[in-house]
């Protein structure tokens, strides 16, 4: 019984670290965007076409090596043996954020990192694919990282392109998750589930344009629609 009463706390302690080390995560990911002016208030058009009264400029971050470094640290961590030997075998990511970050947690481990880039198909739509000479041998483990992740769109298309190579997907981590909680990707090309997490969860609320939804829109702060070539203000008609 004294040895029974012993072992109980610990089946309870692991969980409580584990939860205990998420939210530390959380808390300096979240310290380091702010420090580095990536958190921006304001009124903006996503990429979806909603508007946000808030927005995450990653690039104030991925310009850092310092940051980035520590950022990519908490990923390579998670893929290193007691003896320090890496667990996976590549790192891949989407353009284009998703190159720095692959390249950075690749050098931590010391692997090649490479990127998957979208291809236009004749019928309009597109698709990730690996090119420049970059290979997935079959049974390569791959570690799959992007930076803000809204709709999970540039991972899930990266999906079949590793697949398709029979390269092994042992995780799918994004910096950022504004997606309102998504554990896991589904391949679109096989079904298969892919866990998925983020250093940090960020919870905004997106609105539809217009008067009636958008708060800002309302006031009419001028929106801004940020891109490759900036962030770039317009009043709202």
């Amino acid at each position: 019984m004294l040895s029974e009463r012993r072992l109980r706390p610990v089946t309870t302690l692991r969980p409580r670290l584990d939860s205990a080390a998420r939210a530390a995560i959380a808390a300096r990911t979240e310290a380091l965007f702010r420090q580095s002016g990536a958190l921006i208030d304001g009124h903006f058009q996503l990429k979806s076409g909603r508007h946000s009264e808030r927005y995450l400029e990653k690039f104030r971050v991925l310009q850092d090596p310092a940051v980035t470094g520590e950022l990519c640290g908490l990923w390579a961590a998670r893929y290193r043996d007691i003896d320090g030997s890496s667990t996976i075998d590549v790192v891949a990511g989407p353009t284009t954020g998703g190159i720095i970050l692959a390249f950075e947690t690749a050098r931590q481990l010391g692997m090649r990192g490479i990127f998957a880039e979208e291809v236009a198909e004749a019928d309009g739509s597109t698709r990730r694919e690996f090119r420049r000479g970059f290979r997935i041998e079959p049974g390569e483990r791959v570690l799959l990282v992007d930076d803000i992740l809204t709709t999970g769109g540039s991972l899930l298309a990266m999906l079949p392109a590793v697949e398709a190579a029979r390269g092994e997907i042992v995780g799918c981590h994004v910096l950022v998750d504004r997606s309102g909680g998504l554990a896991t990707l589904t391949s679109p090309a096989t079904g298969r589930f892919y866990p998925l997490s983020a250093l940090w969860t960020l919870d905004v609320p997106t609105f539809q344009a217009g008067a009636g939804t958008c708060p800002r829109c309302a006031d009419r702060t001028p929106l801004q629609v940020p891109g490759a070539a900036g962030a770039a203000s317009r009043a709202e008609p």
